[in-house]
């Protein structure tokens, strides 16, 4: 059953003055098409992005394990950027603002902070929930029924 119409309006000229008819198509919140695309969107990595870091891991510290605001938060290079370590999901965790000026330009063995939790690459669905778009409970629930077992996104995201 569709959920929302898309409403558009047909115009006609008919002698000076253009009348129009509204038309309405009813969608369905998900569509399903047939064939390949040419390129596999599922070997495609999702971009990266603070939000969708903070999201991934849950708003908790990789270091110390406690849960933050947002704002608190900010992004961990596991190998250091000054070492050569890259801005991508497997280099990156979160942290809280104590144990990442803790831990410096070190890596966590240097440092003796070891992860409570390790970086992964989110699957294309997870990405999707990761976006921090709003999403219908039905749609949510279809997304997540597809999410990689590892997904730390299998329940909704605060």
């Amino acid at each position: 059953m569709p959920e929302r119409p898309a409403q558009g309006l047909a115009k006609a000229k008919t002698g000076k003055r253009w009348r129009g008819r509204q038309s309405v198509i009813e969608v369905h919140p998900i569509i399903a098409l047939h064939g390949a695309p040419r390129v596999n969107l599922f070997d495609v990595v999702p971009a990266f992005s603070r939000n969708k870091l903070f999201r991934r891991d849950r708003m908790t510290c990789a270091y110390c394990g406690q849960r933050f605001h947002e704002r608190e938060l900010q992004c961990e290079h596991i190998v250091p950027h000054s070492r050569g370590g890259g801005w991508t999901w497997m280099n990156l965790v979160t942290a809280c603002g104590l144990c990442n000026g803790r831990k410096a330009c070190r890596t966590p063995e240097e440092a003796g902070m070891p992860l409570v939790y390790l970086p992964y690459v989110p699957s294309r669905f997870e990405d999707f929930l990761l976006e921090g778009r709003h999403v219908r409970a039905d749609v949510h629930e279809w997304l997540a029924a597809r999410l990689p077992r590892s997904s730390r996104a299998g329940t909704r995201l605060s």
